[in-house]
C-alpha cells in the first residue's frame, strides 16, 4: 500500500516515514514482542499521506502563509490561527486512495469472525520524540473508535491536531519549521483498560535522574487521566539490578486518591468517545495493580530501555477482559538525560514559614514569585512573567504560556502528569496533587515554592530567603584510604545524595522513616483494639491499601530502607534499629497508651533495652521482619545492621539471640552486625562487646553527654563537645580495640561534620570510616585527604 504501513513492517529508522511514536510502536511490535514486550497490533499512515491531504485540498500555501510571522506568545492570535487551520483540515476530503487503504488495513484488524474492532487513533509527528525534545501530548489521541466511517472522520481530526495551539507554539519554541513536520496516524487495537487500569512509567527516577529504578504510575481506567494529571495516581519504584537477579524489589509504593475513572462511551462519531466517572471509595483505597503486575511492567520497561539504549518514557495499559498488560507507547526521556551528571546543585531554604499548600514535589528546586490563581484555560493569558501558576490541572493547551511561570502548583496530578513533565522541561519547580491549592494559596501575594525538602513539596506564604550551592563532582572524587560515608535521614533524598562521592551510608536511622512514613506506634498498629475510636479511625486511614497494621509497618519500613540501600547499591548501607526515646514513641499516633512516663527518657527505656522488653518485643519483631524483607525479598544484601545504646555485654547477647529468632543471623548471606559505641562502657569493655559483632560505629553525641554528664539540649550548659580530652580518649580506646581484633570501626556522630580537627584526629588514629552529613561531605573529604597525606 502507498499510504499505509503495518506495525510489523516498521522499524525505529522509519521516523521520517511515520513519526517517532509509530516508528517506536513498529520497532517494539517487530523486535520486542518475542522478548516479552506486549504491544497491541495496528498500522500507521505515512508522512506522504499527510502531504497528499494538503495537496488534495489545496491547503499547503494557505496554512503556511497563515503561520508565517505568527507571534505564538500572543495567545489570542495563536488561538484564532490554530482554530482556522483545524477547521480547514477537519472539513477536508481524504484522497480516495488514502481512504481505501485505511479502510482495508482496518478490516484486516478484524477478528476471525469478522467482528469490528475498537481502535485507538493516535498522532505521530515526523520530528517528534527526539532525545532532546518530546512532542508528547502536542497532538490528539482518540479512543474507542469503531467502524470505518468513524475511523475516517477521526483521521481528519488527528491531521487537524498537528495545528493545536500548543503544537504550533511548541514547534516554534523548539525550532522546528512548520512546513518540515508531517503527521502520521497510528491505528492500534484498543486495550480495554477502562475495565482495569493504566498509567505511565519511566526507566529512571524523574526527579533525581537515578538510572537504576523504574518509576510506575497507575490509575483506574484509561490512561489519559494520568497523563493529563486529572487524578493523583498510585506510584511504585522498582530497583532494576536485583529485579534482574530474580528478586521482588518494589522499593516504594504510594497510594494515590484515583478519584476518577475514564471509561468509553459509544458516541465516537461525535468525537466524544470517553467520559469520567467517580471511583467508589473502596477502590480508591486499594492499589490498582498487584505486586506481580508492577514487577512485570518493570521487566518490560527494562527490556525496552535495553533495546533502545537510553532511558524511556512509556505508556502502559491493562486489559480488563483478558488481564494482559500492554505497552501502548514508548519514547525517549528528554529531561534527565540532558542534565550535567557531574554538577551537584542543592537548593536550600534559609528559613521556613507558614505552609499554605503541599503536594508532590517535582524538580528539587525553590522559586519565589507572586501567586496567580487561574481556574480556566481561557484565562491563562492573565499569567505574567515570573509568577507562580496555581491551577486545578494543566493540559497541553496551557503550554504556550507555561514558560512564563517561575513555578507551577496544581490541585491534581502525579509525578508523570502534564504539569510535572513541562516543569521539568522548563527547569522550574512544580508541586502537583495539592488537593486544594486554588483555595489556600493567596492570589496575587508572594509565595515560596519549595521542592527541595524531599517527596513533599511546600508552598510557603511570603518570599523566603534561600541559597543555591553548586559543586563539580568530578573535582571531588579522589579516593582516600579512610572511607567517607554519608548519614542519610530521608529515603526520598537518597537517590540525589547517591551522586555524591561517598563510599556508602554509615547511618540510616529507622526512626526517621517511622516518624515520617509510618507515623503510628507499632503497638497501636498491631493492637488497634487498645486505642480509642478516633485513633483507630486515623490508623485505618493510614493503612489503606495494606492488609493490616503489621503489613503496613513492615512494608513502609522496608521500602524506606530499600530506597536508601538501592540508591547506594552495591556500596554498604548501615541501618540502625530504632532509637526513639519513650517520650518520642509516645508522640506517635496511638503511642501514649503504650509508653511509660519517664523522668529522664535519654537514659531510660531506649535502644537495645526496648527490643527484649515485653512492652516492645512485638515492635522489634516488626523491625526485624522489615530488614529481612529488604535483604531477602528485595535482594539488597548491602544492608548491614546496627544496634544502638547497648548498655551491657549480656544485653547485647540477649538482643542478638532475639534477632536470630526473628530470622536475622549474623553472617548469613553476608549480614554484618555492628554495635553503637556511644556509652563509656562500650569503649571500656570493647573486647567482649566486639566478640559478639563485626565492629563499632561511634555515636559521638551520646558518648560526649554520658562521658561528661551533660545534657547538650540544655541552654544553660555550654562549651562541652567531642573535643574534650576524656571523650577523645574513649574514642581512641574504641579504635585501638577494633584494630586489635581486626573489626570495623567507624563514626556516625555529628562531630566529623562539624569539626575539621576531629576529622583529622580520627584519620590519624586509623579509623576505617567517617559518616558525614551531605552538606559537609565534600569539604570534609578534602580534610581527610590532607590528613592522610600528612
Amino acid at each position: 500500500m502507498r499510504y499505509v504501513r503495518l506495525f510489523e513492517e516498521l522499524t525505529i529508522n522509519d521516523v521520517p516515514l511515520v513519526g517517532g511514536k509509530n516508528a517506536s510502536l513498529g520497532e517494539m511490535f517487530r523486535t520486542l514482542k518475542p522478548k516479552g514486550v506486549n504491544v497491541p497490533g495496528g498500522f500507521a499512515t505515512t508522512a506522504e499521506a499527510y502531504w497528499a491531504v494538503l495537496e488534495h485540498n489545496h491547503l499547503r500555501e494557505p496554512i503556511f502563509d497563515l503561520l508565517a510571522g505568527l507571534d505564538v506568545d500572543d495567545v489570542v492570535r495563536l488561538a484564532e490561527v490554530g482554530q482556522t487551520i483545524r477547521d480547514w483540515l477537519t472539513h477536508a476530503d481524504l484522497p480516495d486512495e488514502l481512504a481505501d487503504e485505511i479502510a482495508e488495513a482496518y478490516r484486516r484488524m478484524s477478528g476471525p469472525d469478522g467482528a469490528t474492532v475498537d481502535v485507538a487513533v493516535r498522532s505521530s509527528a515526523t520530528a517528534e520524540d527526539l532525545p532532546t525534545a518530546s512532542f508528547a501530548g502536542q497532538q490528539e489521541t482518540y479512543l474507542n473508535i469503531r467502524g470505518e466511517a468513524s475511523l475516517l472522520a477521526t483521521c481528519k481530526r488527528v491531521f487537524a491536531s498537528l495545528f493545536t495551539d500548543r503544537a504550533i507554539a511548541y514547534r516554534v519554541h523548539q525550532g522546528f519549521a512548520h512546513d518540515k513536520v508531517a503527521l502520521s496516524i497510528g491505528v492500534q487495537r484498543m486495550v480495554r483498560s477502562d475495565l482495569a487500569s493504566s498509567g505511565v512509567m519511566f526507566t529512571l527516577d524523574t526527579e533525581s535522574g537515578f538510572r537504576d529504578a523504574v518509576l510506575i504510575t497507575a490509575a483506574w481506567g484509561l490512561g489519559e487521566n494520568v497523563v493529563q494529571g486529572a487524578v493523583n495516581p498510585d506510584e511504585f519504584l522498582v530497583f532494576k539490578p536485583t529485579l534482574a537477579s530474580g528478586h521482588r524489589p518494589i522499593i516504594k509504593r504510594q497510594l494515590g486518591s484515583k478519584a476518577m475513572r475514564m471509561i468509553y462511551t459509544h458516541d465516537s462519531l461525535a468525537g466524544r468517545s470517553t467520559r469520567n466517572i467517580e471511583v467508589p471509595p473502596d477502590e480508591r483505597h486499594q492499589f490498582c495493580i498487584s505486586d506481580d503486575e508492577v514487577l512485570e511492567l518493570a521487566r518490560q520497561a527494562v527490556i525496552i530501555e535495553q533495546h533502545y539504549g537510553r532511558p524511556m518514557d512509556i505508556e502502559w495499559a491493562k486489559d480488563g477482559n483478558t488481564g494482559e498488560l500492554f505497552i501502548v507507547q514508548a519514547r525517549p526521556e528528554t529531561v534527565q538525560t540532558q542534565a550535567d551528571a557531574n554538577l551537584f546543585k542543592q537548593y536550600i531554604l534559609n528559613e521556613r514559614g507558614t505552609v499554605v499548600a503541599a503536594g508532590r514535589s517535582v524538580g528539587q528546586k525553590i522559586a519565589v514569585g507572586r501567586a496567580r490563581v487561574i481556574l480556566h484555560a481561557r484565562d491563562m493569558h492573565e499569567l505574567q512573567p515570573g509568577e507562580v501558576l496555581v491551577t486545578d490541572i494543566t493540559d497541553p493547551d496551557w503550554e504556550p504560556i507555561m514558560k512564563r511561570a517561575s513555578a507551577i502548583v496544581t490541585n491534581r496530578g502525579g509525578r508523570t502528569c502534564h504539569a510535572a513533565i513541562v516543569a521539568r522541561e522548563l527547569g522550574i519547580p512544580a508541586v502537583v496533587g495539592c488537593g486544594d491549592a486554588t483555595q489556600t494559596v493567596p492570589d496575587g501575594e508572594a509565595v515560596t515554592v519549595s521542592c527541595a525538602e524531599g517527596d513533599t513539596g511546600f508552598i510557603y506564604q511570603g518570599a523566603l530567603p534561600f541559597r543555591v550551592e553548586e559543586q563539580r563532582l568530578d573535582e571531588a572524587a579522589t579516593h582516600t584510604r579512610t572511607k567517607v560515608y554519608l548519614n542519610v535521614a530521608q529515603p526520598e533524598q537518597a537517590f540525589e545524595f547517591s551522586r555524591l562521592p561517598a563510599d556508602g551510608v554509615g547511618l540510616a536511622r529507622l526512626e526517621f522513616i517511622i516518624m515520617r512514613g509510618i507515623q503510628a506506634h507499632p503497638n497501636a498498629l498491631l493492637h488497634p483494639d487498645k486505642v480509642d475510636e478516633a485513633t483507630r479511625g486515623k490508623i485505618a486511614h493510614l493503612i489503606r491499601g495494606h492488609a493490616d497494621g503489621r503489613d503496613f509497618f513492615v512494608k513502609r519500613l522496608s521500602e524506606g530502607v530499600a530506597q536508601i540501600a538501592a540508591a547506594f547499591y552495591p556500596r554498604p548501607v548501615i541501618v540502625r534499629f530504632s532509637d526513639f526515646k519513650s517520650n518520642e514513641y509516645a508522640s506517635l499516633l496511638g503511642g501514649s497508651g503504650f509508653e511509660p512516663d519517664e523522668e529522664n527518657p535519654m537514659i531510660g527505656l531506649r535502644g537495645a533495652a526496648r527490643y527484649h522488653h515485653p512492652d516492645y518485643a512485638e515492635g522489634f519483631a516488626l523491625e526485624c521482619a522489615a530488614m529481612r524483607r529488604v535483604r531477602e525479598e528485595m535482594g539488597l544484601t548491602n544492608v548491614a545492621l546496627l544496634l544502638p545504646f547497648v548498655r551491657t555485654v549480656d544485653e547485647a547477647r540477649e538482643v542478638i539471640t532475639l534477632m536470630e529468632k526473628n530470622g536475622l543471623v549474623r553472617g548469613k548471606a553476608g549480614l554484618a552486625l555492628y554495635i553503637m559505641c556511644e556509652i563509656p562502657a562500650n569503649a571500656i569493655l570493647a573486647e567482649p562487646f566486639l566478640e559478639l559483632c563485626d565492629g563499632f560505629s561511634i555515636g559521638s553525641n551520646d558518648l560526649t553527654q554520658l562521658t561528661l554528664g551533660v545534657d547538650r539540649d540544655s541552654g544553660l550548659l555550654t562549651g562541652f563537645d567531642e573535643r574534650d580530652p576524656a571523650v577523645l580518649e574513649l574514642i581512641r580506646m574504641a579504635i585501638k580495640a577494633c584494630k586489635k581484633q581486626d573489626k570495623y570501626i567507624g563514626i556516625c556522630g555529628q562531630a566529623p561534620s562539624d569539626f575539621p580537627e576531629i576529622t583529622r584526629f580520627l584519620v590519624e588514629q586509623g579509623i576505617d570510616s567517617l559518616s558525614l552529613n551531605p552538606d559537609s561531605l565534600l569539604k570534609m573529604r578534602q580534610v581527610v585527604r590532607e590528613a592522610e597525606e600528612g
